[in-house]
């Protein structure tokens, strides 16, 4: 009887639910699987909660109802604008607290501020008041004052009014119908494209902003609406730090997708253009440019040099000169305010104290005085190396001016959505974000990942550290906020990766499997409200990734904000391995054949990506990869019959461009909103970009190129007759459908095409 009362540990239950530890999940094999108890000690600690006792987990639960006692309104409230007006009170006044004086100020966005007061008695209890206006949707601070006999008190609050949803596919005209298009076909389609993987003539050996700006033309020349690409944040560029979901900072970008022609000082330097006239300098971006796999040090290496050459000149010629290339980099810098700073100052650091010892890549290895962003060490460090931070936050300004282009390029050319970008679940713990985020980042003790799979029994680490729910509230939401403006800038449209990260995380105490992990809930309804919010600012459509593990609740959820799912043709299949039809892939979503996370259709066909996942030890031996390649073969012969049985393709041994034209004529039948076509299927590729699970030293993920250059992409008639009857059923531009040879025809004249060349056609595998 004792043993059972201490395993029940009530105390240590209570705590747990009200920090958001949930008791147990549903897996993906249908087990239920229940947090254990020091699961829960260990992530109530990286909190900041100590429950390691009964004793010490009731002394915490009466610190935060003490705390919550002691506020008379919560940091933050995001409501729509029905419920906006009510000012809920936290620790409301009662009888006997004499007479009440009160006043309310609630500032806007336009410094516009509206006032109100008035005076309550003894008898009435102070449960709320009603502000002196009706808020629209957007960001207000509001101020209240309570006085008594007994002294006076003061509170603040940020409001943030949502919208309630954010924009859809119907609010930008996406889904009206077009006469000829059969009634399931509602949407429009566009290209994915990794784009580091993109060879091109002129890049230096990583795909940048002009191989986007040729996506996007030659998307506008095939009638596509819209050109999504991986995430375009912050990495380290160096070493392991080349993964587009673990990045050094979400709030910015890297400077490796810069074009450097395009840097307006480059015209103005002679230096510079006689640096990249050479021929050592032009040998070296060659071999960059030439090479299987992105570089990522040695072509940020090349860059960097010319790069800090124009920003001399920059500086010399413009800023503070009242030049319009001058006035424009004032304007961004004071619009991106401490933030920028901050950022600027974290990589400026990095680097001046990386190169004196490179274990300092990390800052928790830095001095200690440099760990506090606020530290008089870190200020003087600002002061004496002024140019190095300007110089990072040059490096920002052009890639937001750059990728500004590429996104009114995408407007001039009628992509209805335009650049569709993409943005990671959670930032490197040694990156910036956490450095210049103290308090809202959880650094030890506890990462992000995910819990056991049938691909990974023991569950994923992700090495991502969690942001502190309540942190994140207290702070008024002010990261998030920031984040959503930073992702939605230049964006038509917006991928959340692990989008159930808005609502529930996966949590793993510091050296435990990721079976011990448990999830920890998040403040959806307010992270949602305000991603709503920042949503219809940009008119910008919003594709929450709910791929995996998810609750069943989950796509109910985010059809309710207006979010739209992901649908992937490798998992449409029901328990018996059949391909589901084409009508019962959901209206609100964006449909694509894989992920980056997969293998590209033609090494899925092939078994490619099992051999390498042999090399790399997962697959444990060869006879388990002979039966993996026997229930691929399977799953490849089921593809094969939905897509005949859908009329999308007419032979059981198709080709290469046959099977890609078959998979998206029936992705394209779907009645989806958006259809996702991977570039990399398009030009045939076979290898994985990302091979999950792997270390990079078993497989060289992030760093795969392309095997042809985008400008061999855009004209050659295979990757065209592989975009399938995409190009009918989603309405392309007449002029695009008359255009010259290598153009798909019609699925009839496609299909008659394709009988008369099935004999002697070989598999493509």
């Amino acid at each position: 009887m004792v043993r059972a009362r201490v395993s029940a540990r009530p105390a240590l239950r209570a705590l747990a639910a009200r920090a958001g530890i949930l008791p147990e999940y549903v897996d993906q094999g249908g087990i239920v699987r229940r947090t254990s108890q020091s699961t829960r000690v260990a992530l109530l600690a990286a909190m900041g909660l100590s429950a390691d006792t009964e004793s010490r987990a009731r002394e915490s639960l009466r610190a935060l109802a003490a705390a919550d006692a002691g506020r008379m309104l919560a940091s933050a409230r995001v409501v729509e604008a029905r419920d906006a007006q009510s000012l809920p009170l936290r620790s409301p006044r009662r009888r006997g607290a004499g007479r009440v004086r009160w006043q309310l100020a609630v500032s806007g966005e336009a410094s516009e501020t509206h006032r109100s007061e008035g005076t309550l008695n003894d008898r009435d209890v102070i449960r709320g008041l009603r502000l002196p206006f009706a808020p629209s949707p957007g960001y207000y601070r509001i101020t209240l004052r309570l006085g008594t006999a007994g002294g006076e008190e003061q509170a603040e609050q940020a409001l943030i009014v949502t919208p309630g949803r954010c924009t859809t596919p119907a609010d930008i005209g996406l889904l009206q119908r077009r006469r000829g298009v059969p009634p399931r076909a509602g949407g429009v389609y566009g290209l994915l494209a990794n784009l580091y993987t993109v060879r091109s003539a002129h890049n230096w050996g990583a795909g940048d902003l002009a191989d986007l700006s040729d996506l996007v033309g030659f998307a506008a020349s095939i009638g596509a609406a819209f050109i999504g690409v991986n995430p375009l944040h912050t990495l380290g560029n160096v070493g392991d730090d080349i993964s587009p979901y673990s990045p050094v900072s979400r709030l910015y970008r890297n400077p490796l997708y810069l074009d450097v022609a395009a840097v307006p000082e480059l015209r103005e330097s002679s230096a510079v253009q006689a640096r990249l006239a050479r021929a050592k300098t032009r040998d070296a971006i060659s071999a960059l440019r030439a090479g299987d796999r992105v570089e990522y040090a040695a072509v940020m290496g090349e860059k960097d040099i010319v790069l800090r050459a124009l920003h001399q000149m920059f500086a010399t010629r413009h800023r503070g000169r009242g030049t319009p290339r001058g006035d424009a980099y004032e304007r961004y810098r004071d619009a991106e305010g401490e933030g920028l700073v901050d950022f600027a100052t974290f990589l400026a650091l990095h680097a001046h104290l990386a190169a004196r010892a490179p274990a300092r890549r990390d800052w928790h290895r830095w001095p200690a005085r440099y760990r506090d962003r606020s530290s008089r060490a870190v200020e003087a460090f600002r002061a004496e190396h002024s140019e190095a931070i300007d110089y990072q936050c040059y490096l920002q300004f052009e890639l937001d001016r750059q990728l500004a282009a590429v996104a009114a390029r995408a407007r001039t050319a009628g992509l209805a959505v335009g650049v569709y970008q993409d943005l990671a679940l959670g930032s490197s713990p040694s990156g910036a974000d956490p450095w210049a985020f103290p308090g809202l980042f959880l650094q030890d003790g506890v990462s992000i990942g995910a819990p056991p799979d049938p691909l990974g029994p023991l569950g994923q680490n992700w090495g991502l550290p969690p942001i502190d729910p309540s942190a994140l509230a207290r702070d008024g939401y002010r990261y998030w906020i920031r984040l959503m403006r930073t992702a939605f800038r230049h964006a038509g449209a917006l991928r959340i990766d692990h989008v159930m990260g808005l609502f529930r995380q996966f949590w793993i105490p510091a050296g435990r499997p990721g079976s011990e992990g448990a999830y920890v809930r998040m403040p959806a309804a307010d992270l949602l409200g305000i991603l709503a919010l920042e949503s219809a600012r940009a008119r910008a459509l919003v594709i929450g990734e709910d791929l995996g593990t998810v609750p069943a609740g989950l796509p109910r959820q985010l059809a309710r904000w207006g979010i739209l799912s992901m649908r992937v043709l490798y998992f449409g299949r029901d328990t018996r391995g059949r391909f589901q039809p084409a009508r019962r892939y959901p209206p609100r979503a964006l449909v694509s054949v894989n992920t980056h996370d997969m293998a590209p259709l033609a090494g899925f066909w092939q078994g490619r990506d099992l051999v390498l996942r042999r090399r790399a030890g997962q697959i444990a031996s060869d006879d388990a990869l002979a039966a993996a390649e026997r229930a691929r073969a399977v799953e490849c012969a089921a593809l094969v019959r939905r897509l005949r049985s859908e009329r999308a393709l007419v032979t059981d041994v198709p080709s290469r461009v046959e099977l890609c034209a078959g998979a998206h004529t029936f992705l394209s039948r779907t009645p989806a909103a958006l259809v996702g076509l991977s570039l990399d299927d398009l030009a045939g590729e076979v290898d994985p970009v990302n091979l999950p699970g792997v270390g990079l030293d078993g497989y060289p993920s992030w760093s795969r190129k392309m095997t042809r250059p985008i400008e061999a992409l855009a004209s050659a008639a295979d990757v065209r007759a592989a975009l399938g009857d995409a190009l009918v059923l989603r309405g392309r531009r007449r002029e695009t459908r008359r255009s010259g040879a290598g153009a798909p025809q019609p699925r009839r004249a496609t299909a008659r095409s394709s009988r008369s060349r099935r004999r002697g056609r070989s598999r493509a595998r």
